[in-house]
């Protein structure tokens, strides 16, 4: 309390004590004490004299305002001409209480203090929301009711490139917006003055925004509305997303990658032939990937060092468009999949409008819309044979390590898919003429065999033919058939240990003689059981002679004990043998044969075996060569 007179200061103290107001009073008269009571008393309110001896109220409250803008002064004096009073709330006083009328000061100190705790919370929400717009990592403005940028905190300048100096009043979307979405903004902004409402008003969206330096690129914006005085105003929260956008298309990339590489393996498994795997590998390159081209090329090892395109697969699917290229280091081997192909290293070209070494291509190159390119060596221990090439239709479309390393994966996996295929079909090949010259060997020997019997001469031929037809009625796979032709073409080869005489004697053989000749089962057995074979020829030849019934030899099989191929020779040697002519007897003739495995059907002979070969003869009209 500033009051030099001390039975006003016990009035105005009566008068609050009287209201119920409790409080803590410092009275001080001079403008030192003021000044230290400001300093140590730290007061909630000054109430203050105008006129005071060489000391006046508004000076007291001039020294207040410098240092404590906030604190409340109510003056309290006497008599006040107008304009005193005027200079008085203009100089900050919170109210004036005549002397004469004190009853009015409790009422005037409630006021003041609560317009002082009204003004602090004001202030401290200010200085939080200062806080909060200055340290935030967000991009936050304001638009006035005109659409001009009222508030651009730090971040905005950050993020944007402009000063806070440079952008306030600025109209937001020519500054900040790219000029082809102006005059989509100027329509949402009209229908949001009017009606506060409009397409973004509450929402979060992503769009594309303009830097100082005219670069382009993603925000996140959240707008929000907010009427003051009738006048609708905008608050926009903005974030670069430049970073996000970046990582989720490097995960797109790399996914894409991914699946390309998971779906290339697949083709790899199921390929059965180079061709095949090349064309779907690329297939799955361009479908699977999205990549606008896929091409595999293998280096020739001739004088000019040319590359031939094997297979290529594109979105539009048009003819392959390089010609003449070479991977030799000449002016035709500057592309990446030359150079893939000479260092053995993946190459790329990240802007081929701009690739001095695609000049030749430019045209051609652009026209399909490939702006980007990457070439991936094929490489076997040898060396490297060829390299598979994608193209984009993005520039940059392959500086994601991730995204190289996959597809570096499928071109490592596809080399080695087209080594295996190679290898494979080799051995096939050396496995074919293996084959060949095992069957020639083994046809040189029952040649060698019918060379001891002429009156036999053609029987094991013959029995061949009819015991495959047989197989192909009742519907067997061809490598069983050709498995079946072989055994019968070499039954007899246990013969070979038979005395000539025995084979060619004219009359009925004795019991021992008999014994002898069915001895060629097994000795033609224990010719073929020490070579391989992909079927089990030794055993079909010696069940030849088996009978369902177990009355065959040499072991007395029955049944399921005897081989499908030996029950199909068993049949086939018994048609041919007794429509045939042999020594002791002239041929019986094939109607004589037909009904001899027709009787006993089920009984010494399949009847599922009988019912194929009567058919043949009967329905297909199959009959022996001359």
């Amino acid at each position: 309390m500033l009051e030099d007179t001390p039975s006003d200061a016990q009035l105005m103290e009566h008068e609050l004590r009287k209201e119920g107001i409790a409080f803590t009073v410092r009275r001080v008269t001079t403008s030192a004490a003021f000044d230290q009571a400001l300093r140590e008393f730290h007061p909630d309110i000054i109430l203050s004299d105008y006129n005071l001896p060489a000391f006046t109220g508004l000076d007291a409250l001039r020294m207040v305002r410098l240092d404590h803008p906030d604190l409340p002064v109510v003056m309290v004096t006497g008599a006040l001409p107008d304009i005193e009073a005027v200079e008085l709330i203009h100089a900050g006083a919170n109210d004036y209480v005549l002397k004469d009328r004190l009853a009015r000061l409790p009422s005037a100190i409630r006021r003041a203090l609560a317009e002082a705790q009204e003004i602090r919370r004001h202030r401290q929400s200010q200085e939080q929301l200062r806080s909060i717009t200055t340290t935030a990592r967000d991009a936050i403005l304001m638009l006035d009711d005109a659409g001009k940028i009222a508030f651009f905190n730090p971040a905005a300048e950050t993020i944007f490139g402009y000063s806070a100096n440079e952008a306030l009043g600025q109209d937001l979307h020519t500054l900040l917006a790219p000029q082809r979405f102006g005059e989509e903004a100027q329509r949402g902004l009209s229908q949001f003055y009017q009606t506060g409402t409009g397409p973004v008003i509450g929402k979060t969206i992503e769009l594309i925004a303009r830097r100082r330096t005219g670069e382009e690129f993603p925000i996140e914006l959240s707008l929000s509305a907010m009427e003051q005085a009738g006048r609708w105003q905008a608050v926009g929260i903005v974030r670069d997303i430049t970073q996000r956008k970046q990582a989720e298309d490097a995960l797109r990339r790399a996914n894409r990658a991914l699946k390309t590489l998971s779906a290339g393996n697949l083709a790899l498994v199921r390929a059965v032939s180079e061709a095949q795997l090349l064309r779907a590998v690329t297939r799955v390159i361009v479908e699977e990937g999205g990549y606008a081209l896929a091409v595999v090329d293998f280096a020739q090892d001739d004088p000019q060092k040319s590359l031939t395109p094997m297979a290529w697969s594109s979105m539009e699917e048009r003819e392959y468009w390089t010609h003449d290229l070479s991977w030799g280091d000449n002016e035709g081997g500057q592309l990446p999949v030359a150079r893939a192909i000479r260092t053995a290293t993946t190459q790329t070209s990240p802007d081929i409008e701009n690739d001095p070494s695609f000049a030749p291509w430019h045209q051609a190159a652009l026209e399909r819309g490939y702006l980007s390119n990457i070439a991936l060596p094929l490489v076997s221990p040898q060396g490297t044979f060829g390299a598979l090439s994608i193209y984009a239709q993005q520039t940059h479309a392959f500086d994601l390590a991730d995204e190289v390393q996959l597809l570096e994966e499928l071109a490592s996996d596809l080399a080695y898919g087209i080594l295996t295929l190679r290898t494979r079909i080799a051995h096939e090949q050396h496995g074919i003429q293996l084959r060949q010259s095992l069957e020639q060997s083994i046809q040189v020997v029952a040649a060698t065999v019918e060379a001891r019997d002429p009156y036999t001469a053609g029987h094991q031929r013959r029995v061949a033919d009819l015991a495959a037809a047989i197989a192909q009625e009742m519907g067997l796979p061809e490598e069983q058939i050709h498995g079946i032709h072989l055994a019968a073409s070499i039954h007899d080869l246990g013969k070979i240990h038979t005395p000539a005489e025995i084979l060619s004697k004219p009359g009925k053989l004795t019991p021992l003689e008999f014994a002898i000749i069915k001895e060629h089962a097994q000795a033609g057995h224990d010719i073929l059981k020490g070579v391989t074979f992909p079927w089990p020829i030794a055993q079909i030849v010696l069940q030849h002679h088996e009978r369902l019934d177990g009355s065959g030899y040499p072991q007395g099989l029955t049944g399921g004990q005897i081989l499908p191929e030996a029950r199909i020779l068993a049949v086939a040697d018994v048609v041919e043998a007794m429509s045939s002519h042999r020594p002791y007897r002239p041929g019986l003739g094939i109607e004589a044969a037909l009904e001899e495995i027709e009787r006993h059907r089920g009984v010494l002979y399949d009847p599922i075996v009988v019912d194929a070969c009567l058919a043949l003869f009967r329905a297909r009209g199959f009959s022996f060569p001359p």
